[in-house]
């Protein structure tokens, strides 16, 4: 883990990445919400209206605005430019789990523990579906990136993915047109319902009440042996992640007809509080009440890294929809953080730079501007083991006859390898039946024929 921020705060118990800018939202369960920017380090703004835990946050992806829900019942629509907010909007009947805005659509969702989904339209300041079903708290609801979908977990031990075809059909006239946002529509462009006459009254009281059916169930997910904490949509492809109180991270996979389990992560000591894909790799991160954050293969299904705190409980995670940035709130704090080093292991000496890249050593020529791979990696480990890639290089200057080099990699716990490649041809490796590799914390150059490794327990090991 590549630590980029930490905050010290009160539990956090809900994460936001704005899209475009450094900022991360905080709400924490004093009922204050933080804004930071976490390339600074610096607080911002805090917003203190809630009463009692706020639970979940959201920035909306165009218009400068963020949403919130708390232990209050309430949600709140905050500018964040102006400082304040704008409306609240009532309606839930408990603590309110989890909010969020959708991608195009002038709407928010917000799950909570009077075991109803509600859909918001944030122009029209009014609720617009409650989606009943659940027979236990909701713990969290989300849009799907792309199609009319929504996925909700509960405390009832299942997953339900919603159809809202019907509700975009009604609700919003026209199809988003490219380029344009509908969030950005005019209200009367909207079809809000009215409040003339009694009948209209009447059946919107009881849409209300017992919800009505402009959104449906599509899939109920089953597999789970105790309360399922979180759940999300994969950004691009047809999947589904949950993790649950019975110490289980669950993938599914869907199609137009039929959604199934796909397989069982096991590895968490305690209750899974959540579970998100990667934006960018084919991984799968959760958190728990176990003091640890796991980072698992998609296609192996095998934890690959773990992360632990020595008192804190992870309670919320979230991912940077375009960087490669990920979030996690604890008892005392958050942390933002990346998985791995996006700067490649470089070295550079004379005319020559030689660095690491997509599992090749390569070599640029500073005068010519020649950039060609020189050697294979053959210690790189298939497929998304992230400690893989070397991390550190480092070249010997003490020889001038040949190009010696050193990689370092976190891979197994630690590993170097020497090379070497020719002077006049760096792109052609000499014979390699005497270099060495092995484990190690760390390897250095110390003169033209030596090197020294610092092994894995702290003694240091010259090679001539």
């Amino acid at each position: 883990m590549l630590t980029k921020f930490e905050s010290k705060s009160n539990r956090v118990k809900g994460l936001a990445f704005h899209p475009h800018r450094p900022w991360i939202l905080t709400s924490l369960h004093n009922g204050i919400i933080q804004l930071w920017d976490y390339r600074m380090g610096t607080l911002l703004d805090r917003f203190d209206e809630h009463d009692g835990p706020v639970r979940g946050v959201d920035f909306h992806h165009a218009q400068p605005l963020l949403v919130s829900g708390g232990d209050d019942y309430r949600i709140k629509v905050w500018d964040y430019k102006l400082r304040r907010c704008l409306f609240t909007l009532l309606g839930h009947l408990d603590y309110i789990r989890t909010v969020s805005f959708h991608g195009d659509y002038p709407w928010l969702v917000s799950a909570s523990d009077d075991q109803t989904i509600r859909i918001w339209n944030w122009q029209s300041r009014s609720c617009v579906s409650v989606l009943t079903g659940h027979n236990h708290y909701v713990m969290c609801a989300s849009f799907h990136p792309r199609d009319d979908l929504i996925v909700s977990a509960s405390l009832d031990q299942t997953v339900r993915v919603w159809d809202i075809t019907g509700l975009r059909k009604k609700t919003v006239r026209g199809a988003p047109s490219s380029g344009s946002s509908p969030s950005g529509m005019p209200l009367n462009e909207l079809n809000v319902p009215g409040s003339s006459g009694a009948s209209s009254v009447v059946s919107r009281v009881n849409a209300d009440l017992f919800g009505g059916n402009d959104a449906v169930v599509k899939y109920v997910l089953e597999g789970h042996d105790r309360g399922v904490n979180w759940a999300s949509f994969h950004p691009t492809l047809p999947l589904i992640i949950s993790g649950a109180d019975d110490r289980q991270v669950k993938l599914w996979r869907m199609n137009e007809t039929k959604a199934w389990e796909v397989d069982t992560m096991r590895g968490h000591t305690n209750n899974v509080s959540c579970v998100v894909f990667h934006p960018k790799h084919e991984l799968i991160i959760s958190n728990s009440e176990d003091r640890s954050i796991r980072v698992w293969d998609i296609s192996k299904r095998l934890g690959v890294q773990t992360f632990r705190r020595e008192n804190d409980r992870f309670w919320i995670l979230a991912a940077h929809p375009q960087q490669n940035l990920l979030a996690a709130g604890h008892d005392s704090g958050m942390i933002v953080f990346k998985l791995e080093r996006e700067r490649p292991a470089c070295g550079s000496h004379a005319d020559c730079m030689f660095y690491v890249k997509d599992k090749y050593l390569r070599m640029l020529e500073y005068s010519s501007g020649r950039d060609v791979p020189a050697l294979s990696l053959r210690r790189t480990a298939p497929g998304n083991n992230l400690n893989a890639s070397p991390v550190s290089l480092d070249l010997n200057i003490f020889n001038s006859s040949e190009t010696n080099i050193l990689l370092y990699s976190n891979l197994d716990g630690g590993t170097y390898e020497l090379t070497a490649l020719n002077v006049n041809s760096p792109a052609s490796p000499l014979d390699s039946s005497d270099l060495k590799s092995g484990p190690a914390i760390s390897a250095v150059f110390l003169a033209r024929n030596r090197f020294a490794v610092l092994d894995k327990n702290r003694q240091v090991i010259f090679f001539f």
